[in-house]
């Protein structure tokens, strides 16, 4: 098993684990940051109520603490991923998602397993490699990725994701919203069957500013700074959301360090239960380790 293969599976994963979960909108009683709960600032009654509404959508989400989740992933000619499982962000990220890999360089240069079972703790997930990596690996088919690791190899995009990955506050979709001040509501559209709001708006991070926000400033710095760190300038965020005030679906789009990414996720099942256990210890083999093998070292 190459390198660059289990390099491909790491990050994917884990780009894959943020798509996800950040766009649950969570965090418990909808605040973060200070503690205090943020006020609507932006100009116009319409403005105010769309912004309360998310506030809303951000607090009830939260308190679910868990879904069923199937989306794509696309960042730029690098790599097309679909995935499908169950999250909890009850208390960082729990759960366990099927990942197939549809496309992109990385994909087809690099070989390896085209459909891999990641499983989410919170301090590490692991990747199950399948039978060819077994059979290279004394036998051992799953590859633990320590997020402290994946950190180290992305450089200041992996200190953020590691940061989200650990505290898990997943509210980042409605957040974007919330910090682009000019969030229209849309309208009502049918989402699989069930007919839910949809809400749009634009963030661009180099004008992040309070002065429209409905996030306070060490909201918006923290926000501005994991845009920044995955090269993103502008991002486009569409939620929609049910009658119980829960996303029924999340798209994002816009352009980064890989390229133009444009993420959906389609969200079921709240307060689904998780349950996920680790592999075992004799079926497992350190990402680090791996590399360490191979000479590849962490840079």
């Amino acid at each position: 098993m190459r390198t660059s293969t289990i390099r491909r599976v790491g990050t994917g994963a884990a780009v894959v684990a943020l798509m996800s979960v950040a766009a649950c909108s969570g965090g418990g009683d909808g605040n973060s940051g200070s503690g205090t709960e943020s006020k609507p600032k932006a100009a116009g009654a319409a403005g105010v109520n769309h912004l309360a509404a998310l506030q809303q959508i951000q607090k009830k989400s939260g308190t679910a603490q868990s879904a069923r989740v199937e989306g794509t992933t696309k960042m730029g000619d690098a790599v097309s991923m679909k995935q499908t499982g169950a999250i909890s962000w009850a208390d960082g990220l729990t759960g366990s998602l099927t990942i197939t890999y549809t496309g992109g360089t990385m994909a087809e240069q690099q070989g390896g397993p085209k459909s891999v079972e990641a499983r989410y703790f919170k301090d590490a997930y692991y990747a199950d490699m399948g039978k060819e990596f077994a059979a290279q690996s004394g036998g051992k088919r799953w590859v633990r990725y320590a997020f402290e690791d994946l950190a180290e190899l992305g450089g200041p995009a992996g200190d953020a994701m590691k940061e989200q990955l650990q505290k898990q506050d997943p509210q980042e979709g409605v957040k974007a919203l919330l910090a682009a001040g000019d969030v229209k509501k849309v309208g009502q559209e049918d989402v699989r069957g069930v007919s839910a709001t949809r809400y749009s708006g634009t963030v661009d991070v180099a004008e992040l500013t309070a002065r429209n926000s409905a996030l306070d400033a060490e909201q918006l710095e923290a926000l501005k700074e994991q845009l920044s760190a995955a090269g993103v300038t502008t991002q486009t965020v569409d939620i929609w959301v049910d009658k119980d005030d829960l996303l029924v679906k999340k798209t994002e789009r816009g352009e980064s360090a890989l390229g133009a990414f444009n993420t959906t996720a389609f969200y079921s099942d709240y307060g689904t239960a998780v349950s996920v256990e680790k592999p075992p210890a004799s079926d497992t083999a350190d990402f680090t380790e791996l590399l360490k093998q191979e000479g590849a070292g962490l840079s």
